[in-house]
């Protein structure tokens, strides 16, 4: 089992920038692909972004390419997400993810075996 727990989210302006943190323990060595989520009142869980473990491809939706960054220490356990000019439209709970399997094949395609329990993220206009 991999237990995961976000942190770093809150309140900020259209512009601003949060940098969430998603801690990682247990059985982290079984993981190849972690990543971030969020699903917004009303709307689908959507993938935000995705790195294969150590330092591998990344993967982006293209709402936030450009704007938003994945990156992991792997001596720490803990992946980030580094959220820059941000919108009203990336209010969204944030969902840390992770998956035995590839990015590729699964995490990134909506195959996920670990789930943290979210962090808020408002952006006000």
């Amino acid at each position: 089992q991999v237990q995961l727990v976000e942190s770093g989210g809150g309140s900020v302006q259209t512009g601003g920038s949060l940098r969430l943190s998603c801690t990682a323990s247990g059985s982290t060595y079984s993981t190849s692909c972690m990543g971030w989520f969020r699903q917004s009142p009303g709307k689908d869980r959507e993938g935000v972004a995705a790195i294969n473990s150590g330092g591998g491809s990344t993967y982006y939706s293209d709402s936030v390419k450009g704007r938003f960054t994945i990156s992991q220490d792997n001596a720490k356990g803990t992946l980030y997400l580094e959220m820059n000019s941000l919108k009203p439209e990336d209010t969204a709970m944030y969902y840390c993810a992770a998956d035995v399997a590839p990015c590729e094949i699964g995490l990134w395609r909506g195959y996920v075996n670990y789930w943290g329990q979210g962090t808020q993220v408002t952006v006000s206009s």
